[in-house]
């Protein structure tokens, strides 16, 4: 049973803890590849970054409305993120974006329990097909610190 609740948004918000220790990192290091033909570290940052923004611009508003939440094309999305990261953004500068977006996100779902533990659907669909577990956005943050765990473990490997 997947327990949903305020300790799986602190566990959302906890990652940025993490990343912080990714200021000491060589330059090498953060803009190389964590694997062959895979993104580096960089666009990891600014991909999650990108989805804490999305979430915020698009997913909540949507919830209010009483739309169900729709997720894009996630290559194309992801691209976006990656031009970021390859444009020249400094280190820093990103690892402070993705923080200050991450905490934001984490403000509107604890100040607004009600949309984040309202059920919706996703891409037209009312439960996850892995787990069964009705869809709400306080649901999607759990995939999302599962998403996390993924890529704190590829950026571990070469750090």
């Amino acid at each position: 049973m997947i327990s949903l609740g305020a300790d799986t948004i602190v566990l959302f918000k906890q990652f940025t803890d993490w990343t912080d220790t990714l200021r000491r990192i060589d330059e090498r290091i953060w803009s190389g590849p964590v694997a062959e033909g895979k993104a580096t570290v960089a666009e990891i940052i600014a991909h999650l970054q990108h989805w804490d923004q999305y979430l915020i611009d698009t997913v909540i508003p949507a919830i209010k409305r009483g739309e169900g939440v729709t997720f894009p094309a996630f290559d194309a999305f992801n691209q976006i993120a990656y031009a970021y990261a390859r444009s020249g953004v400094a280190q820093d500068r990103l690892l402070d974006e993705f923080k200050q977006t991450r905490h934001a996100l984490v403000e509107r779902l604890l100040d607004e329990p009600e949309v984040a533990a309202k059920y919706v659907t996703v891409n037209g669909i009312e439960t996850c097909p892995h787990t069964g577990t009705p869809y709400s956005l306080l649901y999607i943050i759990h995939e999302f610190n599962d998403h996390d765990r993924h890529h704190q473990g590829q950026i571990a490997a070469v750090v």
